[in-house]
């Protein structure tokens, strides 16, 4: 297997698993649509590819100096993923324009991986197993690689959020809806607690 597929075949496993950034696609596609999530399906994966950049070109060597940033910004994430939740949980399911809604931006994206221990423990790992002997080059290929894969993941769960939209035309069911995506991004929090 050549160290391409090697590295595209982990950036798959990796984007297109079900993880918190990729429920709130489902969940921005299933509530405004294909084109409206693509901001947040941008913003996840510019952000997610900044930082496996960022720690292929030395950001690891200062978190082994700094350990508690890596515990600060997993409870961090947990805290973001739980006020997501409960967000989530106690949305009403109101479809009407007199209540517009918006879908998640550019920005909540990025911050979402920032904030993401999955992320992070994807970029150490994957840096770690293709890039450890600091080539450049390495770097610079996973990136651009994991970046394509990145978006086209995390669109993909967007884009099967769109096909829910017919299921969801009551209150009612928005809100069963909502909160199934609550108790997942809940239980993501939860299984970071154990880790």
């Amino acid at each position: 297997m050549t160290v391409l597929l090697s590295m595209a075949a982990f950036a798959l496993a990796s984007s297109i698993t079900p993880g918190p950034v990729n429920v709130v696609a489902l969940s921005a596609g299933a509530r405004h649509g294909l084109v409206a999530s693509m901001r947040h399906v941008s913003g996840a994966t510019v952000g997610f590819t900044v930082l496996l950049l960022l720690i292929g070109l030395g950001l690891h060597e200062m978190l082994a100096h700094f350990p508690n940033l890596i515990d600060f910004v997993k409870w961090a994430g947990i805290g973001f993923l739980l006020y997501m939740a409960y967000k989530l949980a106690v949305d009403d399911g109101q479809l009407g324009a007199d209540k517009p809604s918006r879908a998640p931006s550019f920005a909540h994206g990025a911050a979402m991986q920032w904030l993401n221990p999955k992320a992070w423990l994807a970029s150490l790992a994957g840096m770690g197993a293709y890039a450890a002997g600091g080539d450049s080059s390495l770097v610079w290929q996973f990136t651009a690689l994991y970046f394509v894969i990145c978006y086209v993941s995390i669109a993909s769960w967007a884009y099967a959020g769109t096909f829910l939209r017919r299921y969801l035309q009551e209150p009612k069911q928005v809100r069963l809806f909502n909160r199934v995506m609550a108790a997942l991004l809940a239980a993501s929090a939860l299984y970071l607690l154990m880790e």
